[in-house]
């Protein structure tokens, strides 16, 4: 634990369960895969990323997941490890790699993905192998859904998310949707609706809606009330990059505008935007309640998401307190 951590109050905890792998993204923009001409490396993974995020806020985190016992593996624990996250959940398999993904931003303004798992370490996280009092001690518990995708991690993702609520955590979702990496759009639909009723926290991105919703108005109230908001959840954001986002709760609904940068490279925005969110909610829960508070919750969360826009990668610029605060008291209010 780094003294972050130490200093930071242990009680409102955040524990981030799923992938952990290295992102390859070309030394140059606007290219396609095939026409890179060579790659940095740079640590990733959502969940990864959200830990990192709160612990740079100035909260507790920590993050429980499986690498390869691998040089990159080594280092993806090290850069947590620096970082002032708790790494003691994670663990290290000796037979399968580390997992790797290239990652592009076309001309044409679309991601291209490339994933080498076949399987990777994350996907062969067992039960047997959590860490189950450090689940245990989290305030609020956040994972993904790409570990529902292969076996055994699948269940072992349902038997985290279990020991988490039946010691009183806060369950929340991001499902970061990651269409090629599913073997079919049905069984990603189905296996991200699967846990959907457990969590008491979602954040989804437009493109979401319309995806698990067969084609819906992402910006249609009633599409999002009707068919994703469940009778336990406590709150709902829906992230829309610049413009912001819109939040629903059992009481009240509204928006909260985006903060203006100059934007270099989107990687890790949501993931910033989540830790955000988390590390306010970690210390005061009755955010749900209050409207005022919610908001200004939603602001702050905006700003962190809008200052890892101006840098390259997710983890390097994932921002600190003084920076969002700085960044929120420079812009005009939306």
């Amino acid at each position: 634990m780094g003294e972050n951590a130490i200093s930071g109050n242990l009680k409102n905890l955040v524990v981030c369960f799923g992938e952990m792998l290295i992102d390859f993204v070309p030394t140059v923009g606007g290219v396609s895969l095939a026409e890179a001409p060579a790659f940095k490396k740079a640590p990733g993974g959502a969940p990864a990323n959200v830990a990192v995020g709160v612990s740079r806020l100035g909260g507790s985190s920590a993050f429980v997941g499986k690498v390869g016992d691998d040089e990159f593996g080594r280092m993806l624990a090290e850069i947590l490890r620096l970082n002032n996250v708790d790494n003691s959940g994670m663990r290290f398999d000796s037979e399968a790699r580390t997992a790797l993904a290239f990652v592009t931003l076309r001309g044409d303004g679309e991601r291209e993905f490339l994933f080498f798992r076949h399987p990777s370490a994350d996907m062969l996280l067992l039960e047997s192998e959590l860490d189950k009092n450090l689940i245990q001690k989290a305030k609020i518990f956040h994972y993904g859904s790409i570990s529902l995708i292969e076996e055994p991690c699948r269940s072992t993702q349902l038997a985290a998310m279990r020991i988490a609520k039946d010691s009183g955590s806060l369950l929340s979702y991001d499902p970061n949707l990651r269409l090629p990496l599913w073997p079919s759009e049905e069984a990603a639909r189905k296996e991200i609706m699967s846990i959907w009723n457990l969590a008491d926290v979602i954040k989804i991105s437009e493109e979401e809606i319309t995806f698990l919703t067969g084609g819906d108005d992402p910006y249609d109230d009633e599409v999002v009330l009707q068919k994703l908001f469940h009778p336990d959840l406590k709150l709902l954001v829906v992230s829309e990059g610049t413009n912001g986002c819109r939040y629903y709760t059992q009481e009240f609904k509204g928006k909260v505008g985006g903060v203006k940068v100059k934007a270099v490279d989107t990687t890790g925005a949501g993931d910033a935007f989540v830790s955000g969110l988390l590390n306010s909610l970690a210390s005061d829960l009755t955010l749900f309640t209050d409207e005022k508070k919610l908001r200004e919750a939603l602001l702050f969360a905006n700003a962190c998401g809008a200052i890892t826009v101006t840098e390259r990668g997710a983890i390097p610029a994932m921002p600190t307190m003084n920076a969002v605060q700085d960044l929120l008291s420079s812009s005009s209010r939306p």
